[in-house]
Order: C-alpha cells, then sequence, then structure tokens
C-alpha cells in the first residue's frame, strides 16, 4: 500500500474513533474516578470491554508472529512516571484521548493540558536521545536488576518463548479477570438498583398512607 493510501486509511479510522469517542464521552481518567468517587460504572464497563478485546485479538496475532508487542523494562521509575501522569490526568481532568476531544470542542484547559503534554514529551526526549539516559544501558537489559530497581520485562510473547504456551492462553487468562471484574460490576449495579427501588416503594407507600385522624380535645368539647 502505498503512502497515500495508508494516510488515507488512517485518517478514516481515526475520524471514525474520534466520533465514537465524542459522542459517547469516553474518558479512562472517568472510569477510574467515577467508579471510586461516584459508584457509577459506564466508563468503566466500557473500558473492561476495550480491554478484553484488545487483549484477545492482539495476543492471537502474537501466536501466529503477526504481534510486535513493545518491549520495555518495568521499575520504580516505571511507577513513578505513571504516579505523575495520573496525578496530571486529575488535575487536567481527561485523560490523553478525550483530552484531544475536549480540545477540538474549544475548551481552553484541554488545550493548555496537551500543550504542556507536548512539552513534556519533547523535554523527555531530549535526555533520552543527547544523554541516552545514563541508567538505562547497564539497568534496563529486561532481565530483572534489584540493583537498579528494575523487575525487567514480561508479556505475552516473552513467556510464549520461553514456556512454548501460545500467547493467546495467557491472553484469554487476562481476559477471563476482566471478565470477573466485569461481572462484579454488573452485581453491584443490580443491587444498587434494588436499594433504589426499595427506598422508591417506601417513599411512596409514606406519601400515600392517609392522615392519621386528629385526636379530639376534651376541654375543647366541653
Amino acid at each position: 500500500m502505498s503512502v497515500i493510501g495508508e494516510c488515507i486509511i488512517a485518517f478514516i479510522f481515526g475520524s471514525a474513533v474520534g466520533l465514537l469517542v465524542q459522542r459517547s464521552r469516553f474518558c479512562n481518567t472517568a472510569a477510574l474516578r467515577d467508579a471510586m468517587l461516584f459508584s457509577t460504572y459506564r466508563n468503566t464497563k466500557a473500558l473492561l470491554v476495550a480491554m478484553m478485546v484488545l487483549t484477545f485479538g492482539f495476543t492471537l496475532f502474537m501466536t501466529f508472529g503477526e504481534g510486535k508487542p513493545m518491549q520495555f523494562d518495568v521499575g520504580l521509575n516505571t511507577f513513578a512516571g505513571l504516579f505523575i501522569f495520573g496525578v496530571g490526568m486529575v488535575l487536567a481532568g481527561a485523560c490523553t484521548v478525550s483530552t484531544w476531544v475536549k480540545a477540538g470542542e474549544g475548551n481552553i484547559g484541554a488545550v493548555w493540558a496537551l500543550i504542556f503534554t507536548f512539552v513534556g514529551m519533547f523535554l523527555f526526549s531530549l535526555v533520552w536521545t543527547v544523554d541516552f539516559w545514563p541508567p538505562a544501558a547497564a539497568s534496563m537489559t529486561g532481565e530483572p536488576n534489584l540493583e537498579a530497581l528494575q523487575l525487567g520485562f514480561a508479556n505475552a510473547a516473552t513467556l510464549q518463548e520461553k514456556f512454548g504456551i501460545p500467547a493467546v492462553v495467557f491472553g484469554l487468562i487476562q481476559v477471563a479477570v476482566l471478565y470477573a471484574i466485569y461481572r462484579a460490576i454488573l452485581r453491584k449495579e443490580a443491587r444498587q438498583a434494588g436499594h433504589h427501588r426499595d427506598v422508591a416503594k417506601s417513599h411512596v407507600a409514606i406519601t400515600a398512607a392517609p392522615a392519621s385522624a386528629p385526636v379530639s380535645d376534651p376541654a375543647s368539647a366541653e
């Protein structure tokens, strides 16, 4: 396929995804924030379904040799970076995807969030390319290195290479875990709905109950 053809397909696919995200108001930040703070799970369920589909599809590609997973070490630096990124998402009020949508809708705060996202990525690229992040070459080898606080990396592809088990098997295990979480959310929503129905019935019964007859005052009767 030519470069122009790839660009056209990317534009069509990106436009379709952007339209879906904009209309559905999907947001990774809301998927976690709403579940923890407000006990609402609309975005959470959508995120779980997306993760199940992607996990199964991608590990299936790995099994047949077409998947090209990223390989990066996990260490203390990873957790620190994820924490900082999470703080940034909370302050921005959206994840990167929904920030793009809000910026397109004219939200000035989202535009500033995107600008400083680019600034941060640019500054990090300078450190990485110029100095190659000095600890990286010695400590990020893909194997556990506790002295450098690195845990190495392991994904479905590396597990497939080490144990000879198809990557899709590990993907199905993850899908099962995600589905169990999804089912737990459905059960919790059913309990919440039942509680709301009981409260509504109690309210209706109270408002529909006849007023009690007034108690006569013997003194006033005389």
